[in-house]
């Protein structure tokens, strides 16, 4: 496995090994063991989670606030995303900053997102199907989102590289909070 360290401290790309021949491959995509020996604060996989979007869907940015927070690791099985993370952590040194990452299954790439992190994606192509590995349980009462679009993020969605005149999102998502009226939820250290 290798970790490519993002913009964003403790979030990290994750490039599982793949072995394989003109049969197709084999990949551990994912050995708690070695997250564990790369310092990367995974809990138990407590649920597994897959959602399949149209090409322009966004989903997010969505987060769990205290005691449910969690932890993902993130791929896209079919299709293609432009995965989006911010750092919700106060006392971070990238608090309110965020990053992408383009995810497809022909780059193999998993994202490893902290708690603390509101998460979501663009999906790039009809039939995407992503996956989410999660350290705690869904917990609707303590569901949170950002608006996906907030002017003072200025998040760069890439929606005009990709041909997405719409973008296509769910009722809850269009009436995030804006991110200067989230309360602070996450305090590096303490989650």
């Amino acid at each position: 496995m290798k970790l490519i360290k993002t913009e964003l401290d403790d979030c990290y790309i994750i490039e599982p090994d793949k072995f394989g021949d003109e049969r197709g491959y084999f990949s551990p995509f994912f050995i708690e063991k070695q997250l564990k020996d790369n310092n990367i604060n995974f809990g138990a996989v407590v649920q597994c989670n897959r959602s399949l979007s149209s090409k322009g869907i966004v989903r997010g940015l969505h987060f769990q606030k205290n005691p449910k927070c969690q932890a993902k690791i993130v791929e896209c099985l079919n299709g293609s995303v432009l995965d989006v993370v911010l750092d919700l952590r106060e006392g971070s040194n990238t608090f309110g900053k965020w990053t992408s990452v383009l995810l497809t299954p022909e780059n193999g790439r998993q994202l490893f997102v902290p708690r603390g992190f509101a998460h979501g994606f663009v999906s790039l192509e009809d039939n995407t199907l992503f996956q989410y590995l999660v350290d705690n349980d869904y917990s609707k009462e303590d569901e949170e989102g950002i608006l996906w679009n907030d002017p003072d993020l200025n998040i760069d969605w890439k929606l005009e590289e990709y041909g997405i005149d719409n973008p296509i999102l769910s009722d809850k998502d269009q009436n995030n909070k804006m991110f200067k009226d989230c309360p602070i939820f996450f305090k590096k250290g303490e989650i």
